[in-house]
């Protein structure tokens, strides 16, 4: 009657299989609803950064839209504002490119 806990057989693999299977199906859905979707943000964005050329309106993280000047390895040069301004920033610093380029 009180012997529920003191069993002496040993599970099967199929239960042990089903016990992982919610913690499978959540790291499948994870994987899908998440770091895949980062992974190919993370892919454009640097493509976009690859891409950039002078005459590109460009806006940085910080908020500050220019245009390119200028294209060193790492740094941009961009004119900003209305007595053009110089800033150099680096290429991982662009958020986002205004200009539309046809492929």
């Amino acid at each position: 009657m009180f012997n529920l806990f003191l069993t002496t057989e040993t599970p099967g693999a199929g239960s042990m299989l089903m016990s992982f299977l919610p913690l499978a199906l959540v790291l499948v859905v994870f994987y899908f609803m998440l770091i895949r979707p980062q992974n190919k943000k993370t892919k454009e964005e640097a493509n976009m950064r690859s891409n950039l050329q002078i005459g590109d309106e460009i806006v940085t993280y910080g908020g500050i839209i220019g245009i390119i000047v200028s294209i060193k390895d790492d740094t941009l040069v961009i004119e900003t504002g209305n007595e053009r301004s110089k800033i150099r920033i680096l290429r991982k610093a662009v958020e986002s490119c205004l200009t539309v380029h046809e492929d």
